[in-house]
């Protein structure tokens, strides 16, 4: 009898009210198998309200399409435009938002952690993180936009993170079982 090997399908996000960041990775026993990286264009919809619609409906179809196991994103780093990071955290909410209501476990990590899992610099810039992904994943040109890698960098660091997944999943079902006290 042959030996079983386990799949997960990871989708990462790398949430932007102009651009957002998609790639989905599958892991086949210590196999890494890109399956489809790219961008959601969101500068051509006018109001707030309806990229934010557009994200919900785009991430939703990325579920339905790859059927990952996990969605990993990228938290929001801190700025000093409060209206910009305001922005962001709606349009990261509403991809979480989809992600739960397929009832899938998310995981957020903050950007040092994800340059620190791909390149083991916690500093590196975007093209050093899209280089290193380059060579793990045989992308063989660059991508135009890399919030595509960043979004990919994103489930690579979720997959490498993943004996913490059990204790930082956040579905509804989790945390009614972490915390039955609560419920009143």
């Amino acid at each position: 009898m042959g030996k079983v090997v386990r799949e997960k399908v990871i989708l990462g996000l790398d949430p932007g009210t102009n651009i957002m960041g998609y790639g989905v990775i599958t892991i086949r026993g210590s196999k890494i198998e890109l399956n489809q990286f790219g961008i959601i264009r969101l500068g051509k919809v006018d109001s707030h309200e309806l990229r934010l619609k557009k994200i919900f409906d785009r991430v939703l179809s990325l579920i339905d399409e790859y059927h990952p196991d996990e969605v990993a994103l990228e938290a929001p780093f801190f700025g000093k435009n409060v209206q910009s990071m305001l922005k962001l955290g709606r349009a990261q909410g509403v991809a979480m938002s989809a992600a739960l209501y397929r009832e899938i476990p998310i995981v957020e990590y903050a950007p040092k952690k994800v340059k620190q899992s791909v390149t083991g610099n916690g500093n590196a810039s975007k093209e050093q993180v899209a280089k290193m992904l380059m060579t793990l994943l045989t992308i063989k040109e660059m991508p135009k936009l890399l919030d595509a890698t960043d979004a990919l960098a994103v489930a690579i660091c979720h997959h490498y993170q993943n004996g913490v997944m059990k204790a930082k999943t956040k579905s509804w079902e989790a945390f009614i079982k972490d915390n039955p006290g609560r419920l009143k």
